[in-house]
């Protein structure tokens, strides 16, 4: 008898768990998975509108990689996602990892700074970019309004517009928006790194410099590998900001262009350009899958190995 009452319990325990389990299993399978492999399905095949047409193999692959019309636009467009990376590790990282030290410190009001550096986080992306691109107007944009009123006219003009200016425009709004997310990360793990080893090192007369360099940066490094795998994967995936403040062409003449503008366009047409190719749109989804898991996957195994190596 006892060892029924148990086995009841086990099953009641084992419905409970498959209850609560099985509904967002099935919702990642049919929004996640599905999708997925619906792309890459669709990447072997030509299309006329909606229409699934003949088998072609790997042709989309290779029109989108090396093609003549779309070649140069996936590659212009994965430069520039590159740049942002770069930019956005040293701008949104690195001045994260600098007002996390700043947090850690306590200066006066540690509280209230606390919860303002993590407030554009929680904005939308789209009011975000809105907000900016109505800052950099450059007829009452704040920005221009600012250089006017101190007197440096020369300095001010028409940032989206500008080819030499757009992009960097489009990553300060980005990391305006998301640097709170890595200052609260980092600040997390060195509120974990013991007080003791702190004042040690400062007694011993070691500078803010190395502190931060020496002691800080590495025994940080469990935050450093989840932002920095976050930031790779963001990075790649880079479609609203770009979207809202630039357009879906990439304006001005494909200097903000990256790859989820450039699938957009490609799968579902735009203003300027009707056609639609889901072939070729799948194809470019597959490849920035693949490249995403692939590498997302070795740099959280290097910076894995090197937290152990610290």
């Amino acid at each position: 008898m006892p060892l029924s009452v148990q086995q009841s319990r086990t099953w009641k325990h084992r419905g409970w768990v498959a209850f609560l389990v099985l509904p967002p299993i099935a919702f990642i399978c049919l929004f996640v998975v599905y999708p997925i492999l619906s792309a890459f399905g669709y990447a072997f095949y030509n299309w006329q509108g909606l229409a699934r047409g003949e088998f072609v193999g790997l042709a989309n692959f290779r029109e989108v990689l090396f093609g003549p019309t779309m070649g140069p636009v996936v590659w212009n467009a994965f430069l520039h996602n590159v740049q942002a990376l770069v930019a956005l590790m040293i701008i949104q990282n690195g001045g994260g990892f600098l007002l996390a030290w700043l947090l850690y410190k306590e200066p006066f009001g540690f509280r209230f700074h606390r919860v303002a550096v993590f407030v554009p986080v929680v904005l939308s992306t789209i009011i975000v970019g809105f907000l900016w691109k109505l800052f950099l107007n450059p007829n009452f944009g704040i920005v221009n309004q600012a250089l006017y009123s101190v007197g440096l006219d020369a300095l001010a003009k028409p940032w989206l517009g500008d080819s030499a200016t757009a992009l960097p425009a489009l990553i300060l709004a980005n990391a305006w928006h998301f640097i709170g997310f890595p200052t609260l990360v980092y600040l997390a793990g060195m509120q974990r790194i013991p007080s003791e080893l702190i004042e040690a090192a400062r007694l011993d007369g070691t500078s803010e410099w190395q502190l931060l360099k020496n002691i800080v940066w590495p025994l940080v490094a469990p935050s450093t590998t989840i932002l920095f795998t976050l930031l790779f994967i963001g990075a790649f995936n880079w479609f609203e900001i770009p979207y809202v403040m630039a357009g879906l062409d990439g304006s001005p003449f494909g200097t903000t262009d990256v790859l989820g503008l450039v699938f957009y366009r490609t799968a579902f047409g735009n203003q300027s350009a009707s056609i639609q190719n889901f072939g070729q749109g799948s194809a470019l989804a597959t490849l920035l899958f693949l490249f995403i898991v692939v590498f997302a996957s070795l740099l959280t195994l290097w910076l894995r190995r090197r937290e152990i190596q610290i």
